[in-house]
């Protein structure tokens, strides 16, 4: 029934709807465990970090522990900011499919939405990946220091400790080379010669795109694309090297 792979959990469900309220972000916020952990508890079992409360989260760490039920899989994730996270999946046997899990030792990306259940915080997640390149570590935990920094208007280190006020700010609260969509100025580049192409089936080729972005690194490019497609600002048409915006122009 159960198969202990690195694998995404295939037929996952979850029957606990998403934190509504107009103060809820809509986008998936980057954690730490030690932030889920330590978040407040407002209205109705939601949990904010400072005036945010949270929707949609997102971890990364080491699977501890595994503990497969009927109807569930239960993790024990650890990222090392603070005591592990309890995780909880739930899956859909009713096909009899083997439902494939992520072993202790595995590293994993963790999308779903802070819960208390009998007074334990769980992450309800709605998607479990397990990490095959461990850049997306060190990746994750930018995205982290990025997305609290321009919530906050502070500087934080890795750690999510408070360095220095930030003295770049512009006057809409966003750091400079960050634009309000949350994209580096880089990232905005590419995705603005994207989307001048989003009258065209096909979208715009990778050598067009370097073309029109000549003063870029090629490094660079990739990389933004890369975060592009992972975020859904763009997708892939006719074959990898073709792309097109999510995103009205």
């Amino acid at each position: 029934m159960w198969s202990q792979v690195c694998s995404q959990s295939t037929g996952g469900f979850t029957s606990h709807s998403a934190v509504t309220s107009k103060n809820a972000a809509l986008q998936i916020l980057p954690c730490t465990v030690s932030q889920l952990l330590s978040a407040s508890q407002v209205d109705k079992g939601a949990f904010a970090i400072g005036d945010l409360e949270l929707n949609q989260v997102s971890v990364v760490g080491v699977v501890r522990e595994c503990s497969p039920l009927a109807t569930s899989v239960r993790y024990s994730v650890d990222d090392m900011t603070g005591p592990p996270l309890n995780v909880k999946q739930w899956v859909n046997t009713e096909d009899g499919a083997i439902v494939a899990v992520a072993s202790p030792g595995t590293y994993v990306k963790v999308t779903g939405n802070p819960r208390n259940i009998r007074g334990q915080r769980y992450l309800m997640a709605m998607n479990i990946r397990c990490i095959e390149d461990l850049n997306e570590i060190t990746s994750h935990m930018l995205e982290v220091v990025q997305a609290h920094m321009q919530l906050s208007g502070k500087v934080y280190d890795v750690n999510m400790n408070t360095v220095a006020s930030w003295s770049g700010s512009s006057g809409s609260g966003h750091p400079k080379g960050v634009l309000k969509n949350g994209l580096s100025s880089i990232q905005g580049q590419v995705l603005y010669e994207i989307r001048k192409s989003s009258d065209r089936d096909v979208g715009i080729s990778y050598i067009d795109l370097k073309t029109q972005l000549h003063h870029l690194r090629v490094a660079d490019i990739r990389s933004s694309l890369a975060f592009l497609l992972n975020e859904g600002h763009a997708f892939l048409t006719i074959d990898e090297h073709h792309f097109k915006s999510t995103d009205p122009y």
